[in-house]
């Protein structure tokens, strides 16, 4: 369900450039969780995974790394199908929570995950960009393609994004994680999106291509961390 390609090579990516796109209409992943949780009820297959089995490795390879506790809670915002978490409770990771404001893909997370046998892993109907007030205090915040399908609503996509921001300050602590894979933003774009309340770690490594002579990155993958806002970083988010 990768929103790749959707974005018109002369883009900025600040907003204007991006195609509006049925990718980021609730609807359209109602309608494709509904369509994966038929399938896995009849035949057992978990689906698609968003960027492929490297996006996970990746990520769980940097907390390994960086020997981030196994206690450590996590978040995973816009889940799917939660195969994530069910990589990260098989690594011995023990409080891990998805999060999707699909309800048919939390309920073939919670299918997929009782058939792994795992019970440390909680799963909520929630759009993330009005969290409630008891989804806070995560020490790591993972998104792999949601920041994507959000830049891709026909409903103001720009006010969208800053709303994803100001809830990711909400729900990840102070000096808390974010680890983020995007196939429509580059780096640069990125750094700009989240300019305000964190600061780049790391840029982790992803699958080059080369088109007409130049080299690329296939999707982009960075690391976050969140730092403590002065009152007028506060005000400009609001």
């Amino acid at each position: 369900m990768s929103v790749a390609g959707e974005r018109p090579r002369d883009s900025p990516g600040l907003g204007p450039g991006f195609s509006p796109s049925a990718l980021g209409t609730k609807e359209h992943w109602d309608a494709a969780y509904e369509s994966e949780l038929q399938i896995f009820q009849e035949s057992g297959d978990a689906g698609e995974i968003w960027f492929g089995e490297e996006s996970m490795i990746r990520l769980i390879r940097w907390m390994e790394k960086q020997k981030i506790p196994l206690d450590s809670s996590v978040l995973d915002i816009g889940t799917g199908n939660g195969v994530l978490l069910v990589e990260l409770a098989k690594c011995g990771y023990t409080n891990l929570t998805g999060i999707d404001y699909s309800p048919s893909a939390i309920q073939l997370s919670q299918n997929i995950i009782e058939k792994e046998g795992l019970s440390n892993i909680k799963l909520q109907v929630k759009d993330f960009l009005t969290p409630s007030a008891e989804l806070s205090g995560f020490q790591i915040c993972i998104d792999k393609g949601t920041f994507d399908a959000i830049s891709l609503n026909p409903d103001n996509a720009a006010e969208r994004r800053k709303q994803y921001v100001k809830s990711l300050c909400t729900v990840l602590k102070m000096e808390g994680f974010f680890l983020v894979t995007s196939c429509n933003w580059t780096k640069e774009e990125l750094l700009n999106e989240f300019r305000e309340g964190f600061e780049i770690l790391e840029e982790l490594p992803t699958p080059k291509f080369c088109f007409g002579g130049r080299i690329g990155n296939s999707v982009t993958a960075l690391v976050f961390q969140r730092k403590k806002l002065k009152p007028s970083i506060l005000d400009k988010l609001d």
